[in-house]
């Protein structure tokens, strides 16, 4: 009799507990694929962060199928109420935010767009968060633009220095960009041609859209070079599209990364990281891998009463830095060997009461 008494009671104070004295549910769908360098770093990063928190996180990779993003949503968002996830972190690759964000309204499940939120027309026709998708309560995407300014002004003050000009005086570029719809390529792509228009010894020569795959930018980079052999310097949006590039320059015998022919490009890949070193990329810029750790810091602290509505619904943050090889050696004994030290704690507002403002970065974790 005590113990069905004990265990009705303790029923009871379960079912009484506040929101916030329960364990957060979220669902992560990753866009990318498992094998994926980028993707990879971010689930890796993503779920030391949670358990960081105390969060539960659940993960489900599309492998770059747009119609499995879709799936994978309408699956979450069908589940009895009892077996929902609290909140949704969505991207917006390929243009997919919209619709991802119309499954989730009105299933009691609040959206969270990270790493890439909705273009500027997108916006126009929807609305921002918590207007007409009630359920979207905000987004936090770090500062693309910044990665394609800085590495193509770290690129061509490489191609200064090799004194890589053409016969006409000229530093000849070529770029090979990810996507057209996905509102970080878009960015990236801008801060490229910033950086060009900035310089007038550059001709920007052509941007292709390799769709971030490392076979589709050897493809487009051995099209280059036949149009435009005078082309030294190689602007691209990611590491796996700057491989793709190199494989198809010595395929063609066409030349030597880092001696004869520069290359920048994006992202913390182990790759990437020793090509910086070696030489082989002349820039690279990374960190926003990150954004979805930050945000879970965010949904932990809205959760928890803290709203980050008093710093802005939609985030726009300084993610990217550009790696010299010594933050690449840095960067490789802290993270070489995965994220199981990260700890995100010390930047929740709800933990540290002191903290005013987000401090959302990579730099101070190195």
């Amino acid at each position: 009799m005590a113990c069905m008494f004990l265990r009705r009671w303790l029923l009871c104070c379960m079912c009484c507990l506040p929101l916030w004295a329960q364990a957060q549910t979220i669902a992560f769908i990753n866009p990318g694929k498992k094998d994926e360098p980028f993707w990879r770093t971010v689930s890796e990063s993503m779920h030391a962060a949670s358990r960081s928190l105390g969060m539960r996180l659940e993960e489900q990779f599309a492998e770059r199928q747009h119609l499995s993003v879709f799936n994978i949503a309408k699956a979450i968002a069908a589940r009895p109420a009892a077996e929902r996830p609290d909140y949704v972190i969505l991207t917006n690759d390929y243009g997919t935010g919209p619709e991802l964000l119309r499954i989730f309204d009105g299933t009691g499940i609040r959206s969270f767009m990270a790493f890439s939120t909705l273009t500027t027309p997108e916006r126009v026709q929807h609305g921002g968060p918590r207007e007409q998708f009630k359920d979207w309560i905000g987004s936090l995407e770090p500062r693309a633009q910044d990665a394609g300014y800085l590495t193509a002004q770290a690129l061509m003050a490489k191609g200064r220095a090799m004194r890589a000009h053409g016969p006409d005086g000229k530093l000849h570029l070529l770029a090979i960009a990810g996507d057209r719809s996905t509102n970080s390529s878009i960015q990236r792509n801008e801060g490229m041609q910033r950086a060009v228009r900035q310089a007038p010894d550059v001709v920007l020569e052509q941007t292709v859209y390799a769709g971030w795959s490392r076979a589709k930018a050897q493809e487009q980079m051995g099209w280059l070079l036949q149009r435009h052999p005078q082309g030294r310097l190689v602007w691209t949006g990611s590491d796996l599209m700057a491989f793709g590039a190199m494989d198809a320059l010595l395929a063609a015998g066409a030349g030597q990364p880092g001696r004869t022919v520069w290359f920048s490009s994006v992202n913390t890949s182990l790759q990437a990281l020793q090509s910086l070193r070696s030489g082989q990329l002349a820039a690279l810029a990374g960190g926003h891998f990150i954004a979805g750790a930050w945000a879970l810091v965010m949904l932990y602290d809205y959760h928890h009463g803290r709203d980050f509505a008093s710093e802005g619904l939609e985030l726009e943050r300084p993610m990217f830095t550009l790696f010299t090889p010594a933050m690449a050696h840095r960067y490789q004994q802290r993270f070489g060997q995965g994220f199981d030290r990260l700890d995100v704690r010390p930047y929740s507002k709800v933990l540290n009461p002191t903290v005013q403002r987000y401090q959302f970065g990579v730099a101070q974790l190195l």
